[in-house]
């Protein structure tokens, strides 16, 4: 097996890695704080889509860990970026909070229920049975079925919330039509998020909590890969994918010395 080259970037998931329901986990403001005394480009990556990159720095920082905007990548920045090389100016109809909607403006899009180009579902605490029912029409009327993320379930203090993949998967049912994810695992979200710090993925690396998504994607970007165990993957479930991450760590603590 080659050896693989010195680590010069990092891409880390957020939730399960660096904060947990709310609550820094030990190390990550240490981690941030080393990636940016030393120049490392890094990026942190979620898929969720709720919020814009401002609102995300804005609610770390209130956790004392600082990450710049520009260091902050999203399902919904990775979508709009895919639609925007695929069809530029175009039209959507979107289910989704403000992190989806301001990506899409930001890249000229033009929301709308009349023949949009393009349904996209991004995630949101109010799913409507009224938009579902707009977004089924649209999408049995020739509109092309877009998903930010795959994720089935979300975290919240009270359990598991179904998210943007369980509604998909609605959709999928009613219509037919399956979704183009372009959020984890899909590599696309790592490959822009990759080009937008001007790093290879050769010398690039991926920490996350998730066997499913985030390693799943670092893999299949070609990036080292961390799985750290203070998320949703216990050690015993690693063996249940018949792909393994490159190296598990207890936690973000333990990959502080890396950088």
């Amino acid at each position: 097996m080659a050896e693989r080259k010195p680590i010069e970037s990092w891409l880390t998931d957020m939730d399960g890695v660096l904060i947990h329901e709310g609550v820094p986990i030990p190390g990550a403001d240490a981690f941030i704080k080393k990636l940016r005394e030393t120049g490392r480009p890094f990026l942190v990556l979620t898929n969720n889509s709720i919020y814009t990159a401002r609102d995300l720095h804005a609610r770390l920082a209130r956790m004392g860990l600082d990450v710049p905007v520009e260091n902050i990548w999203t399902s919904a920045l990775a979508t709009a970026q895919f639609l925007d090389d695929q069809r530029p100016g175009g039209t959507a109809y979107v289910i989704g909070e403000a992190g989806l909607t301001t990506a899409l403006h930001d890249i000229g899009y033009v929301l709308t229920d009349h023949d949009p180009d393009y349904v996209v579902l991004g995630e949101t605490r109010t799913y409507s049975f009224e938009a579902l029912t707009k977004a089924i029409r649209l999408i049995n009327g020739g509109a092309r079925f877009i998903c930010t993320n795959p994720d089935e379930t979300g975290p919240s203090a009270e359990g598991p919330l179904p998210a943007t993949g369980s509604v998909a998967a609605l959709i999928t049912k009613a219509t037919g039509k399956a979704p183009y994810f372009a959020g984890k695992p899909n590599p696309l979200m790592m490959r822009t998020g990759l080009n937008a710090i001007g790093a290879h993925s050769e010398t690039s690396a991926m920490i996350g909590d998730r066997m499913d998504t985030d390693v799943l994607a670092g893999l299949e970007a070609g990036m080292e890969t961390f799985l750290v165990l203070t998320g949703l993957t216990t050690p015993r479930d690693v063996d249940r994918y018949p792909f393994r991450p490159s190296t598990v760590v207890d936690s973000i603590a333990d990959l502080v010395d890396r950088i």
